[in-house]
């Protein structure tokens, strides 16, 4: 894992390690047996700028989706908020929160973007890569591209998102009136791949049941850090 690709030391180095990742970036599945898969997200207090970042991984047994223990890990962020560069921002936490795992996930679901980024590396190629692990991207809203042609209502219909002529992932129907989320390649996990599983876990809800239990997991380090005298010197780990 190269130092600069987790904690460059200015928004030009930053530039540059994602266009290095981006290279790095595997778009094809090489994903091997999967028998333990962990969603990820991060929480932070709404417009705090310089508060801590509150990580989780949140794992499940596969196939029995047994839910396990998540880890979570409160972090000040080296990285200030710059729109497109939030992995630098997040990774550093859910990178300390992944390696506080006792075994460590065959595949992991990240709340954000993979190469749907005007660099080619969102927060799920940015962690994929830094850990090469194979990792899916999750997100809610578009960051860059659009939409071509029509996306039925029925759950389980796509299409695909494209930016600059590249299909950098796919809008999907999770559940019928409900809003698309938009998946795609991490790292080691194909397109493809990553809607099939999405949908899977998706269970009749909008979003996997990976990003939810990581959700929940981070928000509640949140509100138990703020709960905690640590919250009144704006202080983390």
């Amino acid at each position: 894992m190269r130092a600069d690709w987790l904690d460059p030391p200015s928004l030009k180095d930053a530039t540059r390690a994602q266009r290095e990742i981006a290279e790095a970036c595997e778009t094809e599945d090489r994903i091997g047996e999967v028998r333990l898969i962990a969603g990820t997200d991060t929480s932070a207090k709404w417009r705090d700028q310089r508060g801590p970042i509150h990580a989780a991984v949140a794992p499940l047994r596969w196939p029995s989706r047994e839910v396990l223990p998540a880890v979570t890990v409160t972090r000040i962020p080296p990285f200030p908020y710059v729109p497109g560069y939030l992995g630098f921002r997040e990774t550093p936490a859910l990178v300390a929160a992944w390696e506080r795992q006792a075994e460590k996930p065959d595949m992991l679901f990240v709340d954000g973007h993979g190469r749907a980024h005007p660099r080619r590396c969102g927060i799920a190629t940015h962690l994929g890569v830094l850990l090469d692990v194979p990792t899916v991207g999750v997100a809610k809203s578009i960051l860059c591209g659009r939409v071509e042609g029509e996306l039925g209502e029925a759950p389980g219909s796509t299409a695909p998102l494209v930016d600059r002529g590249e299909v950098v992932a796919m809008a999907l129907r999770t559940r019928a009136r409900a809003l698309p989320v938009y998946v795609g390649t991490g790292h080691r996990v194909s397109i493809d791949t990553a809607v099939r599983w999405v949908l899977d876990l998706a269970e009749g809800r909008r979003l996997p049941l990976t990003t939810r239990l990581a959700h929940d997991a981070a928000n509640a380090a949140r509100r138990a850090f703020l709960s905690s005298p640590r919250a009144v010197g704006g202080g983390g780990e």
